[in-house]
């Protein structure tokens, strides 16, 4: 059916004309008929389904009447890529209407946020950790809300958020409309259902989670000391015009980041050491095609929306099954077409099985024909585990024998006179001006037994001596 049959506002279905949407998604024609009636939604979708549409235009259709001034709908997100990214979508579904709506996440000044809250915008978008942060203060009172949202629940429970949730929920009331998502149903989520959701409609909540149908999907087997240069080979072939790669670690995405780049590929990347105006314009450089790579850690895997992503490229395979479908998710989005690549070395063919039993198939091994898998690499790009300890004890020690060594000298400066150390040679008392031999009095203070004496204290030492609190 089109989006018409839904008899939606006029204004929402010029907006949905002007971004080309003219069917609904499985998971829109389900979840959108019953959330337009008022009645609470748990669904389970797998990214790229175009959930963020079937939970925004109910809640924009009941809001475009109603006035404005307070905000009615709180729609919470594990990330703030991904906040950012429903707030855009959320922006172009309502570009003909009054609704206004902002973002509320971590990484940036809380001034705008606060503005936010006091003005009453319709609908917020936030992480639990900010909000959190904003309900300590008076302003921030949620009271007027008639709608929350929940997605990618399961994400949240992977990085901890659930005790935040809950307290999330103290602040709105219990009398609302919610609609839950979740690519998954683990017990805890499970649970979270049940005290959230009042006689929900169902959707999809037995479907396998698995990638969708337009990605293909393929698998390169390579020493792992091999797989950057794999990678710049893959990246350097006229195959390839965008990819989205994902490494295990941040440190990781710096490294490989930096090796792409010594090879004259454009990158950025985006990760949880960033801030958040970094990965702002990593995101929006790679979106607008400045860059033709994104290095990326699983932060981005559920919050990046890029139309038409050509790639996305494991660099390391994720150690679990869900993990791996959110990523590749990323491309073949709206219905779309795409590509996604895993770079496997021997030592994680184990979770590579993982993966194939999750989706219930065997991905087809690909080597590529001019690659020299026998090549000794030229430059690591992982440091060994053995080394990179080694050399953190070493960095350690160096820090250690500084801050000693500064401990001395500011004992020095205080006592006038060098630390008495195995091996110092011991200076003589220096006349004092009236004649008293200076730091060696006997009353515990360090000026010959006259307090305020010793330098470093105030009054004490000469013109010009270092005073509490000016180093």
């Amino acid at each position: 059916m089109p989006f018409t049959q839904f008899k939606l506002h006029p204004d929402l279905l010029r907006g949905l004309k002007d971004l080309g949407f003219t069917r609904p998604t499985p998971i829109q024609a389900d979840a959108i008929p019953p959330a337009l009636e008022g009645k609470d939604v748990l669904a389970c979708a797998m990214t790229g389904s175009g959930k963020t549409v079937a939970f925004l235009l109910p809640i924009l259709n009941q809001l475009i009447r109603k006035p404005r001034g307070t905000t009615r709908a709180l729609i919470l997100t594990p990330t703030r890529e991904l906040a950012a990214q429903i707030l855009e979508d959320l922006t172009d579904l309502a570009i003909h209407t009054p609704i206004n709506a902002a973002a509320v996440f971590g990484g940036v000044g809380m001034g705008p946020q606060e503005h936010a809250f006091r003005s009453g915008v319709d609908v917020i978008v936030g992480t639990p950790g900010r909000l959190l942060d904003h309900f300590r203060a008076p302003y921030a009172k949620l009271t007027g809300i008639e709608f929350l949202v929940l997605d990618e629940a399961d994400r949240m429970l992977d990085m901890g958020f659930l005790p935040d949730i809950r307290r999330v929920l103290r602040h709105v009331p219990r009398k609302r409309q919610t609609l839950f998502f979740s690519a998954t149903m683990p017990p805890p989520i499970a649970q979270l259902t049940k005290e959230m959701l009042h006689d929900p409609v169902t959707i999809n909540l037995e479907r396998r989670s698995a990638p969708a149908i337009g990605i293909t999907q393929a698998v390169y087997p390579v020493l792992q000391p091999l797989k950057a240069p794999l990678l710049v080979r893959l990246l350097q072939s006229n195959e390839i015009e965008d990819a989205l790669v994902f490494t295990r670690t941040k440190h990781r995405a710096d490294r490989l980041a930096k090796y792409l780049a010594a090879h004259k590929i454009s990158v950025e990347r985006i990760h949880g050491n960033r801030s958040q105006a970094q990965r702002t314009q990593a995101l929006e450089g790679f979106k607008k095609g400045r860059y033709k790579v994104l290095v990326a850690t699983d932060i981005a895997a559920r919050g990046i929306d890029v139309v038409a992503l050509g790639h996305v490229i494991n660099f390391d395979v994720p150690t679990q099954p869900d993990d791996y479908i959110h990523r590749v998710g990323r491309t073949a989005r709206a219905e779309l077409t795409g590509s996604a690549f895993t770079l496997v070395s021997s030592e994680e063919e184990g979770d590579l099985r993982a993966i194939e039993s999750a989706i219930g198939r065997r991905l087809p091994r690909v080597t590529v024909p001019d690659f020299d898998y026998n090549r000794a690499p030229s430059e690591r790009l992982e440091v060994p585990h053995a080394q990179r300890i080694a050399e953190i004890r070493a960095r350690k020690a160096e820090e250690r024998a500084r801050a000693r060594a500064n401990v001395a000298r500011r004992a020095a400066h205080a006592g006038g006179r060098p630390p008495q150390g195995p091996g110092a040679e011991p200076r003589p008392p220096q006349p004092h001006r009236g004649g008293r031999p200076q730091g060696h009095g006997g009353h515990g203070h360090a000026g010959g037994g006259r307090p305020g004496g010793g330098y470093g204290r105030p009054g004490g030492g000469p013109r010009g001596s270092r005073r509490p609190g000016s180093r």
